[in-house]
């Protein structure tokens, strides 16, 4: 069995999904999603330019050798680009490989471990008020977790993932549109002080069995994630999502020494060797990498083993960036993983993506259900993908008031 042709496909309804189609000589074929959000043209011609002219006339079967090929084949190796690309493929092969078994992928990775796997939506609102009823909007649809983010007042403007303007809340889609990024204000002080009382009183108005996130977009100091951390406690976080900037593992430590609030991170983690100190020293409790970016289903399948072997549960990235065809891949990963703990669910069930990405998963009472289609479970038509292209856009830069540029 022999590879004949891969395709790559940038555009989608109001994304760019970067979506690669891999051909063989049996007319089977398999899908993997390379959507690097808002720079989606680099692993598209990373794929065209680099990989698929080496992909031709491999087996596809082969998709062990095939990561390893690519992977210890760069010179330069990780990062968003290459990882992303190398997901897309190993995305495509298993989709091939389960087509040709007749089943489902959590069958070939060991069985389902559970029949429905719990998601989280996204509330916010650009003050509390408006935040409580966009979880209300939630809990009556059936969710059962929530991460909520909100305005906080005086904040010069809207912080990241909060919508500009009330009203836009209870189905929030951010849009990152145009290339030049927009400047966002932020003040810690102000951040501190507001957002454990707000948290205190959603708790309060939901009850104890809402289970409630929060995301800190890595806007704190060490200390300051530690302070907050531990001042959030009695309102008892289902996680504290990206307390501090990635880049600093250790500083994980001083958070872990002065709260026991359940800590969230790795949505900016492209291999193994971003988190393995982490789950080794066991600082965080849910891992948040993407089987798009942290290179497919071969190497995050890794990951999440290593994780259960230091108590730690999977929370996979879950942002509309991410195509059905990432979120079918994290689909059959959460059915199958002992050591699941959540996934992040943003709503793509438009009619225009259903008509894209064609599948039969189901999202049902806040739970995400897996289908039993062969392969991913996910189709794709390129008919509809002619009405698409690409539209540049970028994330907002974060400043402090005093204009110093922030990192997040």
């Amino acid at each position: 069995m022999k590879i004949t042709n891969a395709k790559v496909f940038v555009g989608g309804p109001g994304k760019n999904y970067v979506t690669l189609k891999i051909e063989t000589d049996q007319g089977v074929y398999g899908l993997g999603d390379a959507t690097l959000n808002n720079r989606e043209t680099l692993p598209a011609a990373y794929l065209q330019d680099y990989l698929i002219p080496c992909l031709i006339g491999m087996d596809p079967r082969r998709s062990e050798d095939i990561w390893q090929f690519f992977y210890r084949g760069a010179y330069f190796r990780r990062g968003p680009i290459a990882m992303a690309a190398f997901g897309a493929i190993d995305m495509a092969l298993w989709d091939i490989k389960g087509k040709l078994a007749n089943m489902p992928l959590y069958q070939l990775f060991g069985g389902k471990s559970r029949d429905g796997a719990l998601v989280y939506a996204h509330a916010t609102g650009a003050d509390l008020p408006d935040l409580m009823e966009s979880i209300a909007h939630y809990v009556d649809a059936g969710y059962k977790a929530v991460r909520v983010q909100c305005g906080i007042p005086g904040m010069p403007s809207a912080s990241y993932a909060v919508p500009e303007t009330s009203g836009a809340s209870k189905h929030y889609i951010t849009d990152f549109s145009g290339i030049r990024p927009r400047t966002e204000i932020w003040d810690t002080d102000r951040y501190m002080r507001y957002m454990p009382g707000a948290l205190t009183e959603i708790r309060e108005r939901f009850g104890p069995d809402l289970k409630l996130l929060h995301d800190v977009h890595h806007r704190l100091t060490p200390r300051e994630a530690a302070q907050f951390a531990k001042a959030v406690e009695p309102v008892n976080l289902f996680w504290l999502e990206d307390p501090t900037p990635a880049e600093d593992q250790t500083a994980l430590k001083l958070i872990r020494q002065h709260s026991t609030t359940p800590i969230a991170i790795g949505e900016v983690f492209n291999s193994l060797h971003d988190c393995q100190h982490l789950i080794e020293q066991e600082l965080i409790d849910f891992i948040r990498v993407a089987v798009t970016y942290a290179g497919g289903i071969t190497h995050v399948k890794r990951i999440v083993e290593l994780a259960g072997m230091h108590h730690i549960r999977t929370g996979f990235h879950g942002a509309p960036s991410h195509s059905p065809l990432c979120m079918a891949a994290q689909a059959h990963l959460n059915a199958w993983a002992p050591n699941f703990g959540i996934q992040e669910y943003l709503v793509l069930g438009t009619p225009e993506c259903d008509a894209l990405f064609p599948s039969d998963h189901q999202m049902q009472d806040g739970l995400f259900h897996v289908s039993d289609a062969p392969g991913l479970g996910v189709d794709f038509d390129e008919t509809q993908a002619a009405r698409y292209c690409y539209a540049p856009g970028s994330h907002p830069v974060v400043r402090l008031q005093d204009g110093t540029l922030w990192n997040y």
